[in-house]
């Protein structure tokens, strides 16, 4: 299980933890997932794009037989067009009340041509 770190010197987030602390054992690391479904079509908008990011995540998160509550950090990208409040918004809603470590950067573009969310994880797999 995932440890939360938050020091008393810091803020205390209701959505995020300061650091994390992993088991040691076997890592997941799931490269960016963005707003592509099974069928490769990119969802139209933002918020579609961070819940079918996160949906695509959590897939990930399955076939490895982990759960959100085993990933110690996400690493957010999103495009600079994109007004972060709203994928903010739309990420807590998908992701639910899991509190992780968390950085978010608005970067000039992504890869993926339409791409204005990228997400990626880090995972303790359990024994």
């Amino acid at each position: 299980m995932i440890e939360q770190v938050n020091p008393d010197s810091l803020y205390k987030s209701p959505v995020f933890s300061q650091g994390t602390i992993a088991p040691a054992g076997r890592t997941l690391y799931v490269g960016g997932q963005n707003g592509i479904d099974s069928d490769g079509v990119m969802a139209v908008g933002v918020v579609a794009q961070v819940v079918q990011a996160i949906a695509n995540l959590q897939a990930v998160l399955d076939a490895a037989g982990a759960t959100p509550d085993d990933v110690a950090k996400l690493t957010i990208y999103l495009d600079q067009r994109v007004d972060p409040r709203e994928a903010y918004a739309a990420s807590v809603d998908a992701w639910g009340e899991h509190r992780t470590a968390v950085t978010g950067m608005m970067v000039a573009s992504l890869a993926v041509p339409g791409a204005l969310v990228e997400i990626e994880a880090v995972a303790a797999l359990p024994a």
